[in-house]
């Protein structure tokens, strides 16, 4: 079988290595899907030709938290509190989702990463309501062809109406997805999205625990985000019955004191700041100065297209802009003006690139530009405005660019973007699509007779009873793991 070449040419090679370094002008060689040289002048006759003059050639970003799922429903939530989004779009919007529609929602919400120069998503599937449903969302990712770790949800969005069952039924969809999809190393990896602890029984949580390192997979879970109530916490119950691990990603964490977040970098937990929900729904400051002084390299997501844009070029952005607010406000507090910037825009790109690769496992894969690694990389430029000039490659990245200036991207190899078209999909095929199938739930919706977000008063205060029950359950279970 004859070997594929393909030859990045000319570039500004930003390798996000700090071995390797970046170059002003460079070649990067990719034979078979692999990254084989990175340099001047690769001599090199046999190959493909991307040229990549007066462009920017950096990894693909990665996104460590993103409801690919929801992408049918973009901005639907701007004006929604958390409470509302939990009701409207988990327990509403979600039960009437076809199996179809969660297929579709993947392949647009994908279609809509890599369009932005994303090449792997962390997909916290949680709309898995038959089986159906679960292959769908599968499906849905490969036929975009980003590489992905598919995190199987068990979330109940429908509780009066399971087509489940019980609780273990779903333990045992997610072995067969497992058996079905992920037999072969591909670019879909496997993961298990974990209900809100304390929405459920500790036991069940337990159970999609031992399930997900059953599998080695990926756990990714909801934390520190819901003020004043249980949900989404159990952090210090899971560290002392030993169930914390350096293969978990915590998303948000707003809410974490002193204690979380040392059992959290105790145990090697991966953090995920979605900045634009958490300012925007009330969770709390994204959490970049607790990770710096816990030693916790943050990630970024987009998390859900229902309120955010699906360009992670805009998270990044606000994420920094954050960063650097959270840093100044005690030294403006004190009568002062800041000496120094607290964070550069080198240091943000980290968050999309090396360090989220790490936190899913994939770093001996993705996240930097150097041989061996998988060629999962964006090509940044063109003729726009702001892409003029550049002083600082790094600068024109984060303060300047959009999806619209991402130009070609590959991803393993393969290009997906070229010339700032799509080549996995007919863009007015795929939105006229995605349109006419949100309109169809719309429907239903109404059929139903629901009106959204359909918020009971009190909200999270409504479920409060349940999920400090749930709770009490964990109290009592390290309270007897301690006496043993």
């Amino acid at each position: 079988m004859s070997m594929h070449r393909t030859l990045i040419r000319n570039g500004r090679v930003l390798t996000m290595d700090p071995t390797l370094g970046d170059f002003d002008s460079a070649d990067v060689l990719i034979e078979d899907g692999t990254i084989v040289a990175v340099g001047p002048h690769l001599d090199v006759t046999d190959a493909e030709v991307i040229d990549a003059s007066h462009h920017i050639v950096l990894p693909g970003f990665i996104d460590t938290h993103r409801h690919t799922w929801q992408s049918l429903f973009r901005g639907v939530c701007s004006d929604w509190t958390l409470g509302d989004y939990y009701f409207g779009m988990r327990l509403g919007i979600s039960p009437v989702y076809t199996a179809d529609d969660v297929r579709l929602g993947n392949f647009y919400g994908a279609v809509d990463a890599l369009n932005s120069g994303v090449t792997t998503l962390l997909d916290f599937s949680h709309c898995n309501n038959t089986p159906d449903h679960s292959d769908g969302a599968v499906q849905g990712l490969q036929q975009a062809g980003i590489r992905a770790s598919f995190c199987y949800g068990f979330f109940e969005s429908s509780p009066g109406e399971t087509q489940f069952g019980a609780h273990s039924d779903r333990i045992a969809d997610f072995h067969r997805i497992a058996d079905t999809y992920f037999a072969s190393d591909g670019l879909l990896t496997l993961g298990v999205s974990l209900s809100e602890i304390f929405g459920l029984p500790w036991q069940d949580t337990v159970s999609e625990l031992a399930a997900a390192r059953e599998r080695q997979a990926l756990l990714v879970n909801h934390a520190g985000c819901v003020f004043g109530s249980a949900l989404c916490n159990g952090i210090l119950e899971m560290d002392q019955l030993g169930l914390l691990g350096p293969d978990m990603v915590h998303v948000h964490c707003c809410s974490f004191g002193d204690a979380e977040w040392e059992a959290l970098a105790r145990s090697g937990g991966k953090v995920s700041i979605s900045s634009q929900t958490e300012m925007n729904m009330g969770f709390g400051r994204p959490v970049f100065q607790q990770c710096k002084r816990h030693g916790i390299a943050p990630t970024l997501s987009a998390d859900v297209i229902s309120l955010n844009s699906g360009d992670l070029w805009h998270e990044l952005r606000f994420g920094l802009s954050c960063a650097r607010a959270d840093a100044a406000d005690p030294i403006n507090a004190a009568g002062h003006m800041p000496d120094t910037v607290a964070l550069s825009a080198r240091e943000a790109l980290d968050w999309t690139t090396v360090n989220a690769a790490a936190a899913m496992g994939l770093g001996d894969r993705v996240g930097s530009l150097i041989p061996g690694k998988r060629a999962d990389l964006q090509i940044v430029g063109g003729p726009a405005l702001e892409q003029h000039p550049v002083h600082d490659p790094y600068a024109t990245l984060v303060f300047q660019t959009s999806a619209a200036d991402v130009r070609t991207v590959l991803v393993d190899g393969r290009v997906v973007k070229r010339d700032g078209i799509l080549t996995v999909a007919d863009q007015p095929l795929l939105t006229a699509e995605v349109d006419a199938a949100s309109e169809r739930i719309l429907g239903r919706l109404r059929d139903a007779g629901r009106v959204l977000p359909g918020t009971p008063p009190g909200a999270f205060t409504a479920i409060d009873p349940l999920t400090q029950s749930f709770h009490e359950q964990a109290v009592q279970a390290t309270t007897l793991a301690a006496r043993r």
